[in-house]
Formats: C-alpha cells, sequence, structure tokens
C-alpha cells in the first residue's frame, strides 16, 4: 500500500524527515489539500476485481464442468497440496462469489448460482472425462478427513448438480468405455446381419 511504501524509510533519517513524510498520510480531514490516497487503493482493488472476472471467464474456455468446492477451513499447505494432485486439465481458484457470478452471468454456467454463498474454491474442468477429474479431490477429501469440504455443486452441460446429485458425475463411463459400448454395439448388429444373411443363403 501507499501510506506502507512512504513510511518505509530507513531509521536513520532525521526526525524532520520523518515529519515530512508523516504528513503525506491520509488524514480524516476535509481540505482538499490532503491526498486522496483511498481513492487510488479503490483503483487498485477494482482493477484486481476485472482481471479476476477475466481470470474465470478465461478457465471457462474449453470448460467441461464448472465445480463449486466449500474450503473453509483449509490451510494454505492443504491448499497447496491438493492443487499438487489435480491434472493438468483441471484448474482450482479462490474467488469471491460475487466475481464468479459476474463472471458466468447469462452464459449456462449460471446455473450455479445456488452456490454463491459461503466460502469457495472452483475447479475448472477442461476434459470431458469427468470422474478422473473428480477422483483426486475425493481422495485427498478422504485422506485428509475433510468431509466438511465438501462439493457444494457442480455444472455440467448446462445443468446444475446439487452435492447428493454427484454420484451421477463421479459414476459416468470414460471415453474409452463408451467408445468400447459402441464397438460393441456395432459388432453386434454385424454378426446379427451376417447370420440372418447366412440363414437367407441357405434357404435359397
Amino acid at each position: 500500500k501507499m501510506e506502507v511504501a512512504l513510511l518505509s524509510f530507513s531509521s536513520s533519517l532525521s526526525p524532520l524527515c520523518h515529519q515530512r513524510i508523516s504528513t503525506l498520510t491520509p488524514k480524516t480531514s476535509n481540505s482538499p489539500n490532503y491526498p486522496r490516497l483511498p481513492v487510488i487503493r479503490s483503483a487498485v482493488s477494482r482493477n484486481k476485481k476485472e482481471e479476476t472476472v477475466e481470470a474465470v471467464k478465461s478457465h471457462l474456455e474449453n470448460c467441461h464442468l464448472l465445480a463449486a468446492i466449500n474450503y473453509k477451513g483449509l490451510t494454505v499447505k492443504q491448499f497447496q497440496d491438493l492443487r499438487r494432485t489435480l491434472p493438468d486439465t483441471t484448474k482450482l481458484i479462490v474467488a469471491k462469489n460475487t466475481l464468479v457470478f459476474k463472471a458466468i452471468e447469462g452464459t449456462k454456467w449460471e446455473a450455479l448460482k445456488p452456490c454463491m454463498k459461503g466460502m469457495n474454491a472452483w475447479l475448472f474442468v477442461q476434459t470431458d472425462e469427468i470422474p478422473s477429474a473428480i477422483k483426486p479431490y475425493r481422495s485427498f477429501q478422504k485422506e485428509r478427513k475433510l468431509e466438511n469440504n465438501d462439493f457444494a455443486g457442480a455444472v455440467f452441460e448446462g445443468k446444475f448438480y446439487a452435492p447428493d446429485n454427484f454420484k451421477v458425475l463421479e459414476t459416468m463411463p470414460t471415453r474409452a468405455e463408451v467408445y468400447a459400448k459402441m464397438l460393441g454395439a456395432l459388432h453386434l448388429r454385424l454378426l446379427i446381419s451376417s447370420l440372418l444373411y447366412k440363414h437367407q443363403q441357405e434357404r435359397l
């Protein structure tokens, strides 16, 4: 902050210098001659808020799922350890609910509105492999016994999933499983067609 910068001179300065520096600190006077440093701080704060909103919008690009996690009580170290467990396709950030909602308002992610309360961390999943993206947090939660730090909700394909519905997301088939099922169905269809053709040939 500017006040800190102005007052962080060496103690070797003369008392006169300290007296002159102290006059730069904002005072509760209505005189227009005093510096309006709070305005500067407000401008910086506003810029940081705008940067946060833009960062959220950036993370939403190519995002398949956005989830809120109640992080109240988590230590900085726990948060850092959690981040290290996540795959590259998953991003975890902490941002105020109001700023996140500003970023998602008017989009399909707005369905996450019920989560805009409490202290949330935000999980951006940028892959369609949803179960494997959620699993690291579940494992972390179980290992650290963080029952109270559960998912507050998520949005996938424009639909809101409450904590009670997370089992649906966590048990979704993987891409490989979907492909295998499709190939199995195709193989079965070809086999049936082949048998029907053979049967018709035998009747001729």
